[in-house]
């Protein structure tokens, strides 16, 4: 794990190549090679940048094929490049980071069920990259353990790591042997996730006209006013902020610009597909009204559906959840295996008439605000 985390793979958000980055085939070159190393067939890494291998069954065994992934790169939120990890020994309480910031027991309160045990931290100046090198780390120790005791029975092991997951494109250009896989990444010991989000990504451009402010009345459009009309027009009760569970949401990540343009980044999430749709569908008409308000081609919206809700193809096949939560049981020690849902909460009432109220009272304020203002001159 700590000689992946070594090699920066940040994807692009932006770029158009596969893989989005050149980097990543860097990490995806030693994979290969390291696999083949270890005695697995086949590994090599393809043009796109994914990485391939095969670990035979045992004699006897007829069972199909079973695949294991995780993806290579690490998210472009944050810088990727020179990570310095460290090794340290928690004793509880906040957990300075060597260089910058500190992990919060108020931020991450799962901290202090590993008060005594070693943990693995960046400097806190880049990502540490467990997403999802630790899952690559997994894998590759999996059949290496397994290479090494064939004593142990096992179907065959089709093994993949791919390019591009962080930015929505990891399963594009994939060509795997196995009909079903498990996609090892992110979590806790116990979690398994069988149903995500139905996601979309929003840019939304936003042209304003830009005149002196000297002789700007009833002239100027202000780009970026407008994008902020964009945004407060939004559900506010619907924000990553207010909602967990199977409650989705809109999140503006990004916005930049001046008074002439403005491009905004936002991404629709929703596990239900016709709530989804409904999303999307609010997006279109909120930038139809508010072209129909400031002229037409004011607002310019580029919408694309990033990924599905994978819980419809799983389904017809919940033996595969239902021999991972056994293994976990039998063989890990975990009791019982959380369910792969995150269940709702009584108080997300509360939150959203909380939300609402706080965006009415700050309207209250502004106006009161204005009418004082108006009312001193």
């Amino acid at each position: 794990f700590l000689k992946y985390v070594s090699f920066d793979t940040t994807s692009s958000e932006t770029s158009d190549t596969v893989p989005t980055t050149d980097h990543q085939k860097v990490l995806g070159r030693y994979l290969a090679q390291e696999l083949a190393e270890l005695g697995l067939e086949g590994a090599h890494m393809d043009h796109k940048g994914y990485v391939y291998a095969l670990l035979p069954a045992t004699p006897g065994c007829q069972a199909p094929a079973l695949g294991l992934i995780a993806h290579m790169d690490t998210s472009p939120a944050v810088s990727g490049a020179y990570i310095h990890p460290e090794i340290v020994t928690y004793q509880g309480g906040d957990l300075p980071l060597k260089k910058a910031g500190c992990l919060k027991v108020k931020d991450f309160p799962f901290l202090e069920r590993y008060i005594g045990q070693e943990l693995i931290v960046t400097d806190g100046t880049t990502l540490l990259g467990a997403d999802d090198k630790a899952g690559v780390a997994e894998i590759v120790t999996a059949c290496e353990y397994l290479l090494a005791h064939p004593e142990v029975p096992h179907r065959a092991i089709a093994v993949c790591f791919t390019p591009d997951e962080e930015v929505g494109k990891g399963a594009d250009h994939a060509k795997f042997p196995a009909k079903a896989a498990y996609t090892v990444d992110g979590g806790e010991l116990g979690e398994i996730e069988y149903e995500n989000f139905n996601a979309a990504a929003v840019t939304l451009t936003v042209e304003g006209v830009n005149i002196h402010p000297g002789s700007a009345k009833n002239k100027m459009k202000n780009a970026i006013l407008l994008a902020n009309q964009f945004i407060s027009l939004l559900p506010a009760a619907e924000a990553p902020a207010h909602t967990e569970g199977y409650e989705g949401f809109y999140h503006v990540t990004d916005l930049a610009g001046n008074e002439s343009q403005v491009v905004l980044h936002a991404i629709i999430r929703d596990h239900d597909l016709e709530k989804f749709n409904a999303r999307k569908a609010f997006v279109e008409r909120l930038t139809a009204y508010l072209n129909d308000q400031w002229g037409r081609g004011t607002f310019r919206l580029e919408m694309r559906d990033s990924y599905y809700n994978m819980k419809e193809k799983i389904r017809p096949h919940m033996e595969l959840i239902e021999n991972a939560k056994a293994a976990m049981e039998a063989d890990l020690g975990v009791e019982k295996a959380p369910k792969p849902r995150r269940d709702f909460l009584r108080h997300l009432r509360w939150q959203r008439r909380l939300a609402a109220l706080l965006t009415l009272l700050t309207a209250v304020l502004c106006l009161w605000g204005l009418y004082r203002m108006e009312y001193s001159y």
